[in-house]
């Protein structure tokens, strides 16, 4: 169903669950925004069958009812069942989507200064950034909830994670606190609950190691378990802070904008040579200048994995040194209510700043006049114009389809030559009896029982996350949340009949719940109640990333971030954002991602100081430096 309702006025964001039976694809329970809102316009799109559905509203409407199911809080809803097409298996429901009728019907006459392709984290914080400087931004994501891969969706009482629940840049200091001061900026605020351990690894040998919160709790742990490379590891971890220092005493704006650049060398030189030093440094070389031991060497091979699904020689040293360190600086902390509450709470604050945001919008083409990017046009053929455009799609998606005309810039020429689409994921998700899991159980877990040399290999390291040990309000009451994932490649899917495709499926996810239940939870089959698999085809699907990668891989030994292309293209008027854009992979990443290119993009269009000639000079240096690599 399509309907227009209008919201009134409210000050704060509550979660207001609603008495109804309609599956909802819009659910946006709980952004705890601050800040007065305006009487808005919106969409609700439903589809009969059994959800919760909340609503953010200081006042309550008066509640209708449709065919004698009660709605709730709405003024008006109408049902149109021929606007629902095909089925959908997950509830992953927005309680609003705020689309002013001259978005939805497309009327655009180029009014807005940035148009955004998806609403992953980058993507969002670069659209609210821009807001709260004044810019009018429209969002146009293909799905119907934001968030990308840190999005959710909810089944019989549980709410999921989509992608990672290991939620860094929340903490209340420093400068690498990202998503505290991206909500911040749009005046929201979430919830959060410190997680005492961020990784509980399970590896060969029956290596077990428990990252503690606290820094000396973990080193006293690893040391204990190595004490004859006791110096090594803290050689290491110490070149990791060092890095971390450097990099959370500075104001953390775009590294493309001179002004800004050239203001923080001056106030921090020390700081800004450090990181340049290590600009072009992987993690595992500089973990070989200290330690010998093969097993520890390994261990940090499973450490940079979660940050970049590839080995430490493989891991640029800064992407490692923010995650290894943050995690005991700031800390872990899970928002309550689940990761998906963070894209929420930005949506709702982008359109607190008199942006918009429009769902089921599937940009097909960016439209390129006189070699400047000055629109989009979506499959139902509607066309929106803007100052620039900023795309939250892969590289691979944005280069290769959304520009398909285009000839292949030299730079993204080069990037392909670094860089490889990396693997996919396997999920699972699964609701069990609380029973199963004892109670001291962490809430992350990294497994790899017998070899190795099968870390980043096919159904060999697997990641599992159950964010109820932190927030039991995610599952109904006696039940725990398990989400499974790992490495999967696009084409284990392939040539197989729908039939034989769901049996595969079934047959490895048995695998890896096995595995499970050997090394962790016996009896861990018997109290699974709910289970949905997805694969890598999934993750093309609904989150429109090409061969459901999540990201980009270098194909060798890269020279660090030195490759790692910033927010600016080879085309005027276009910016990308995200996890193929410096810094690269992972939440904070695409965060800190998101900043830059928001100011950028706003010295572009006259909302920050900028100077021609030394931009032109700057790009030209760091186009240069990547040639490099």
């Amino acid at each position: 169903m399509l309907s227009n309702i209008q919201l009134g006025s409210f000050t704060t964001c509550k979660s207001i669950n609603m008495n109804t039976k309609f599956q909802s694809f819009l659910d946006f329970h709980q952004p705890r925004c601050q800040k007065p809102l305006k009487t808005l316009t919106c969409t609700v799109l439903c589809k009969p069958k059994s959800s919760r559905l909340g609503l953010s509203c200081s006042r309550l409407l008066k509640t209708q009812y449709c065919n004698n199911q009660e709605v709730g809080f709405l003024k008006k809803v109408e049902l149109n069942k021929n606007l629902v097409s095909g089925s959908v298996k997950s509830v992953m429901g927005v309680s609003e989507v705020v689309e002013k009728d001259d978005v939805a019907e497309g009327r655009s006459n180029g009014g807005y200064d940035a148009i955004v392709i998806g609403s992953g984290i980058g993507g969002l914080v670069a659209g609210t950034q821009l807001a709260v400087k004044g810019a009018k931004v429209l969002v146009l994501e293909k799905y119907v909830i934001p968030g990308g891969s840190s999005g959710f969706y909810e089944r019989d009482g549980y709410t999921f994670d989509v992608g990672s629940s290991v939620m860094f840049g929340f903490s209340d200091k420093g400068n690498l606190n990202l998503i505290t001061q991206a909500l911040a900026a749009v005046g929201c605020k979430m919830e959060v609950i410190p997680d005492p351990t961020t990784v509980h690894f399970h590896l060969p040998n029956n290596l077990s190691v428990q990252v503690h919160r606290e820094y000396d709790d973990f080193i006293s742990e690893l040391t204990s378990k190595f004490p004859h490379e006791k110096e090594g590891i803290l050689k290491f971890y110490n070149e990791c802070w060092k890095i971390f220092n450097a990099l959370n005493s500075l104001e953390l704006k775009s590294l493309e904008e001179p002004i800004y650049l050239f203001g923080q060398f001056f106030k921090k030189p020390t700081e800004c040579l450090t990181l340049a030093y290590y600009l072009p440094q992987n993690a595992g070389t500089i973990a070989r200048n200290y330690i010998k031991d093969p097993e520890v060497l390994s261990f940090i091979d499973a450490e940079c994995f979660i940050v970049s699904t590839v080995n430490a020689l493989q891991t640029p040293m800064i992407n490692a040194s923010m995650v290894l360190c943050d995690r005991h600086f700031g800390g872990i902390n899970y928002p309550v209510g689940g990761v998906g509450g963070i894209a929420k709470s930005l949506t709702q604050g982008l359109v607190d700043q008199g942006s918009e945001i429009l769902y089921k919008a599937n940009v097909t083409n960016i439209i390129i006049d006189n070699e400047k990017a000055v629109g989009v046009r979506l499959s139902d053929g509607r066309e929106f114009f803007a100052k620039t455009i900023i795309s939250n799609a892969t590289r691979w998606d944005t280069f290769g389809k959304l520009l398909k005309k285009q000839d292949l810039p030299k730079e993204e020429e080069n990037f392909q030559k670094i860089y490889v689409k990396a693997p996919s994921f396997l999920s699972i998700h699964m609701g069990v009896k609380a029973e199963v899991l004892p109670p001291d159980t962490d809430c992350h877990h990294f497994v790899l029982e017998d070899d190795w040399k099968n870390l980043e290999g096919p159904y060999g390291s697997i990641f599992l996350s159950i964010p109820t040990m932190l927030d039991s309000s995610l599952a109904p009451k006696g039940r725990h949340i398990l989400h499974i994932f790992h490495i999967a490649a696009f084409e284990s899917t392939k040539g197989f009949s729908t039939k034989d495709y769901e049996i595969k499926k079934e047959l490895v996810a048995d695998k890896i719940i096995s595995r499970l239940e050997n090394k962790l939870f016996p009896g861990l089959k018997a109290a699974i109640e709910f289970k949905e698999v997805g694969t890598p085809k999934t993750h093309r699907r609904y989150l429109a990333r090409d061969s459901g990668t999540y990201g980009p891989m270098p194909r060798g030994v890269p020279k660090g971030l030195l490759g790692m292309p910033f927010n600016t293209t080879a085309i005027n008027g276009l910016y990308c954002v995200g996890d193929g854009c410096f810094p690269g992979q992972g939440v904070i990443a695409v965060a800190f991602s998101g900043v830059m290119c928001a100011h950028r993009v706003a010295a572009d269009v006259g909302l920050e100081k900028r100077s021609p000639v030394l931009d032109a000079g700057l790009l030209g240096v760091l186009g240069w430096l990547r040639s490099l690599a």
